[in-house]
């Protein structure tokens, strides 16, 4: 980038005296006079925005922003993303205080939307829009060029040979150049015929432009699965719900168990679609010794409404067979079952009635139950226990589940009485019961033993406190709803990287030169010469293939002596140099 200022003046070298065994250092001071006398020229703003420019826009940086933006992504999976769940971040920070602040300062808990994140994205999607525009305007020029011109020694090229046409076959060179370009278009060449060299006519063929269109297409595709993700970042959305048989789900914000949304996501995106679980059904393994009871088979029949003013339809829902609904994918996640109780106050009145969702703990569907009862009156209840859909009891009197499907269900629990702290705001998870400060009615330790229901049965709370029936058992399902806009550009822009990067492996650019002469006894001579742009293994067929079709052209013997390769251009052609 330097250049030496140029001095008429003679620098104190050029007096000094050759060097020898007294002047050995005498050099040394004379690189060091003229790298003291150099300028080097100021870049200045334009020139140092350049810099970066080519910087930013090579391959070797969008190769390190790839491998940057991989590594960055880690964090999102060490740690809890408040996008996910606020309160287990919350949890996090407090269960953490000597560093969980520290984390959030520097957003590694909403790691896909902070600001260094997307200065990553942002720069490799940059930096490859930079290295694919050039490129693709190079190779639009590159298509439009003609073939390079007739190298003067095609005897250099990695591939080279040469045919002898006989005098009585009539072939002159003007003709033989002619038929060998129709033969070369054939083969998918692009040719260009020229007759200016002398008396002795060439031409220049090239193909194996779909190489680099693969490549700049699959560096293209890499920009569309960026933008993809980006939409679907920006403006997609997910959430659970578990349904009940008999409940339905309309999609709107409170009718979600958990909800994820995009950055830019807006409420008004919603459709008002519906689904509703009809009826449920779970396939058990009845006859392998060793799997015997292992589900294998879940079916959801479900009426689906576009709208509210659209016709019902009935739908079935299995797993890795989503049902779509309103430009979103619903998936069957999960099942249980859900054991419904009623529930009466100390004062008589029905203080919760309906199905209560019970989390799956162990084997053959052995579920935990947690009911809280916050209108109870006086106290407010609460339940914590087991649910077994079929009941078995040891010698020692535990309890079992023997089998997933319901044969003998039984509801086991303890109560309490208290305040369950839900009037405070503070959000509480459904499947758990904070005890801390409840007083126990129930309990296998307590005087009044704990409480065993099976379908019907009603049990009495001791003081008065009221009374729960077992009254049936549902079964419910777990399902998450997606909505991602980029998703279907995605998958086609992965599939034409793959395409892209397909042809660009296995399409070779070669280029090919042929050139005619006419011998004094009328024979005429054709040399030709084959060369790879990279490394092409398939070179030597190629060039294989392109002498017997000639031959087989002239009706001549590609075999015969006279006609197989050699290394010494054919008579009446400039002798090759040799390499200095």
């Amino acid at each position: 980038m330097s250049e030496r200022v140029k001095s008429t003046e003679k620098s104190p070298a050029e007096d000094a005296p050759q060097p020898g065994p007294a002047h050995q250092g005498a050099p040394k001071d004379a690189v060091k006079a003229a790298k003291a006398g150099a300028a080097l020229p100021s870049l200045g703003i334009v020139g140092m925005l350049r810099w970066a420019w080519t910087q930013l826009t090579s391959m070797r940086t969008a190769l390190f922003l790839l491998l940057l933006l991989a590594v960055a992504a880690v964090p999102g999976s060490l740690f809890p993303q408040r996008p996910a769940n606020p309160s287990v971040v919350t949890q996090y920070i407090k269960d953490h205080p000597d560093y969980g602040k520290l984390l959030d300062s520097v957003q590694l808990y909403d790691v896909y939307s902070s600001a260094w994140f997307s200065a990553i994205y942002i720069l490799l999607f940059i930096s490859l829009i930079g290295c694919v525009v050039p490129r693709a305007i190079a190779h639009y020029k590159a298509m439009r060029s003609q073939p390079p011109r007739t190298p003067k020694r095609l005897s250099r090229l990695p591939e080279y040979g040469t045919l002898v046409v006989p005098a009585d076959a009539g072939i002159p060179a003007s003709d033989a150049i002619e038929e060998a370009a129709a033969l070369l278009k054939k083969r998918g060449y692009r040719v260009e015929v020229r007759h200016d060299d002398g008396a002795r006519p060439s031409l220049g063929a090239e193909r194996g432009f779909l190489k680099e269109v693969g490549n700049l297409v699959f560096h293209t595709s890499l920009i569309g699965v960026l933008v993809s993700v980006a939409v679907g970042g920006l403006f997609g959305y997910s959430g659970q719900r578990i349904l009940v048989e008999g409940d339905t789900f309309v999609n709107t914000l409170v009718g979600y168990d958990q909800f994820t949304p995009g950055t830019n996501f807006q409420s008004s995106q919603l459709q008002p679609y519906s689904i509703q679980l009809d009826k449920f059904q779970a396939t058990f393994d009845r006859e392998s010794q060793g799997k015997f009871g292992q589900p294998i088979d879940f079916t959801a029949d479900v009426t689906t409404k576009e709208n509210p003013g659209a016709p019902a339809k009935k739908e079935v829902l299995k797993v890795n067979d989503p049902v779509t609904l309103g430009g979103t994918s619903i998936y069957l996640t999960g099942n249980g079952y859900a054991p419904v109780v009623t529930v009466r106050d100390g004062k008589g009145n029905v203080a919760m009635q309906g199905p209560v969702v019970a989390k799956l703990q162990g084997e053959n569907y052995y579920s935990s139950v947690v009911i809280k009862v916050p209108d109870a009156k006086p106290d407010q209840l609460g339940f914590a226990g087991f649910f077994l859909p079929t009941a078995f009891v040891t010698e020692q009197g535990i309890s079992f589940s023997g089998d997933p499907d319901l044969i003998n269900p039984q509801l086991s629990l303890n109560s309490y009485y208290g305040d369950l702290g839900l009037d405070k705001g503070a959000p509480q998870n459904v499947f758990e019961l904070d005890v801390k400060g409840l007083k126990e009615l129930n309990s296998r330790k307590a005087e009044a033993g704990g409480i065993t229901l099976a379908p019907g049965n009603t049990y009495t709370l001791p003081e008065g406190k009221g009374s729960i029936t077992f009254d049936g058992v549902k079964k419910y399902v777990g399902v998450d709803i997606h909505h991602n806009p980029g998703q279907l550009s995605a998958l086609m822009f992965a599939l034409l990287a793959v395409a892209g990067l397909i042809v660009s492996l296995y399409v070779n650019r070669r280029r090919v030169w042929v050139r005619t002469g006419t011998h004094e006894d009328g024979r005429t001579m054709v040399e030709y010469g084959l060369l790879a742009r990279g490394e092409d293994h398939r070179l030597a067929g190629e060039a294989s293939t392109l002498r017997s079709l000639l031959a087989g052209k002239w009706n001549l013997d590609a075999d015969n002596p006279e006609t197989a390769p050699s290394n010494s251009p054919p008579a009446g052609s400039p002798e090759p140099k040799k390499d200095q």
